[in-house]
């Protein structure tokens, strides 16, 4: 495979991740991840395996009925991928949010996402949060 093809299956997989997490699609998104994904966020223990990984979303995010992680820069480097996300949404007490992200994706040679970590102010988000 050439390195265009790489950049382009890479880029395939974040837009496809994205995509179901704007649409709250995360069986979709969990089914990107290999059967032993990691995905690595600050203050909570790691979620392993695609089970895990696709029941994390809908608690994490339950706090946000409205949310939208905006893909602001990706940044590919074979297998690897940095981007930067700008997130805005909605708490469920209608107040407004929005933070800045960067998560960290490391595929493996299936084209699997082998681990995701999530990178943000978490002291930040819980002022917004009121916690």
């Amino acid at each position: 495979m050439s390195l265009e093809e790489t950049l382009l299956d890479v880029r395939a997989v974040l837009v496809a991740y994205f995509d179901g997490i704007n649409s709250e699609r995360y069986d979709d998104v969990a089914a990107l991840f290999a059967e032993d994904g990691v995905l690595i966020a600050p203050g909570i223990r790691p979620r392993r395996g695609r089970e895990e990984i696709a029941a994390y979303f809908p608690k994490v995010l339950a706090r946000y009925p409205e949310h939208f992680d905006d893909a602001t820069r990706i940044l590919v480097d074979g297998r690897a991928a940095a981007v930067e996300i700008d997130f805005t949404g909605k708490l469920d007490t209608g107040e407004p949010i929005r933070f800045q992200a960067i998560d960290i994706f490391d595929l493996d040679a299936q084209g699997r996402i082998a681990r995701l970590s999530t990178w943000y102010d978490s002291h930040s988000l819980r002022r917004q949060l009121g916690s």
